[in-house]
């Protein structure tokens, strides 16, 4: 029998949380999050996550499971949202995928190919390039050969840019390759995806969305808490947590490279091109329904939209 599960997919600042947080209240979801920054313990400020109260009354799964040292891919995600789903329809319940790492929902959407495992060395070698040439050069580097991911990637995100090098020096196979190899061979499941993309109107409403919460966190404490994690024996700048946008940014502030007005503008510049490319993530995704997530009543409207599909 198909099972029917939700997707909430938006950029960053689009205001995920609070319509999921309404959903609940109106039908019998529980929220999984897809979101590669708020697996991680002890980034709170950085990442907008839900405080204690809201996780406390509306409960998100896959929130808090690792420490910043680890790692944690799209694989382990996908792996683990089916078991969160499993559980959730056991109970009778209907799962609410909530997030904006698009990359997460392509990996539980249409699957994800096993890719050859990480190289050291290797990496040692790409940033050691990087950081003589540039992640430009690299990103043109990659076009040579590759043009397909390298279109999707910004020239400066560097940690995308590096696995994508690091594949084809591996097996000498372009990711796009091995990507597309993995969506011929997948398979669906017994889960059938509603595919809800939120895309605020118009773009400058959500530019200043994103503004007014980056401030919000500095003034929270953000830069305090990146000090805080920099403390942390084990954790570098190179971890993929520290990847995260505004980290990576205030990680360079904590280092004393460079002062907080430019460590803030530097991570507003690349928070809106991370909204940019979700939002283009979010259009190239088939089957979606979109909603304005800046029109009043939209966890009405999103409701009204939803309630037949799952009247008994």
């Amino acid at each position: 029998m198909t099972r029917t599960a939700v997707c909430l997919m938006g950029p960053t600042a689009s205001g995920k949380t609070d319509i999921a947080i309404g959903l609940c209240e109106r039908l019998p979801f529980e929220i999984i999050s897809v979101d590669s920054a708020l697996v991680y313990r002890g980034m709170d400020i950085g990442t907008a996550k839900p405080g204690a109260e809201v996780l406390e009354r509306t409960p998100h799964r896959l929130v808090d499971i690792r420490d910043p040292e680890e790692p944690y891919s799209a694989g382990e995600f996908a792996r683990d949202a089916r078991q969160a789903m499993d559980e959730i329809f056991a109970a009778g319940n209907i799962p609410l995928l909530v997030g904006g790492t698009m990359m997460y929902f392509r990996a539980l959407i249409h699957g994800i190919a096993r890719l050859p495992a990480a190289d050291q060395e290797i990496r040692r070698q790409i940033d050691a390039e990087a950081e003589i040439a540039g992640w430009p050069a690299l990103h043109a580097e990659l076009m040579q050969f590759d043009p397909i991911s390298a279109r999707k990637l910004n020239p400066n995100d560097s940690q995308r840019i590096q696995r994508a090098l690091e594949v084809y020096r591996v097996s000498g196979k372009p990711l796009s390759e091995w990507h597309a190899k993995a969506r011929s061979s997948h398979t669906p499941g017994d889960v059938e995806y509603i595919r809800i993309g939120l895309q605020p109107e118009p773009r400058q409403a959500l530019h200043a969305r994103i503004e007014r919460r980056l401030n919000t966190m500095i003034n929270n404490g953000f830069p305090e808490e990146v000090k805080v994690l920099r403390e942390r024996p084990e954790l570098t700048r190179d971890a993929p947590s520290m990847r995260s946008v505004g980290y990576r940014q205030f990680w360079t502030h904590a280092l004393g490279e460079c002062s907080l007005e430019q460590a803030r503008y530097k991570a507003l510049v690349a928070t809106r091109q991370m909204a940019k490319r979700q939002i283009t993530w979010l259009r190239s995704e088939s089957n979606k329904v979109l909603f304005d997530p800046l029109e009043a009543n939209v966890i009405d409207a999103i409701s009204t939209f939803l309630i037949p599909f799952f009247d008994a």
